[in-house]
């Protein structure tokens, strides 16, 4: 077996690539709209589970620990950080309620009325 450097690209399965695939194609009806009769069958839930999962764990290897020894100058560590970031966006958002995500108005008000207090900084 080779060394898989951390900027080779991610393993996968065929399994995989139809999962992706099928994910894409289907959100790609959401740009234009695809003609009576051809539209694509939504992906199943197992599909979006194993593409999610493709993603989280492998593309952008969101648990892995970013800390390398052969690596005296941080550059692997940034790298991995980075597709780490990534995963941990999507978890993030997965995760998230959006009913308790709140907006700010343009008069500094949050969209359930409460005015944000302003923050003094002393020097």
């Amino acid at each position: 077996m080779t060394k898989r450097e951390i900027w080779h690209p991610a393993e996968h399965a065929p399994e995989d690539i139809r999962a992706i695939q099928s994910l894409a194609l289907y959100a790609m009806g959401a740009e234009r709209p695809w003609p009576p009769g051809e539209e694509p069958p939504p992906p199943s839930p197992s599909e979006v589970k194993r593409a999610l999962d493709w993603i989280i764990h492998h593309a952008a290897q969101t648990y892995d620990n970013g800390f390398r020894p052969d690596d005296p100058h941080g550059r692997l560590a940034a790298f991995i950080d980075g597709r780490r970031s990534v995963g941990q966006q999507i978890v993030k958002l997965m995760k998230l309620k959006p009913e308790l995500k709140r907006e700010e108005q343009p008069d500094g008000r949050l969209s359930n009325g409460k005015r944000r207090e302003k923050v003094s900084r002393r020097k």
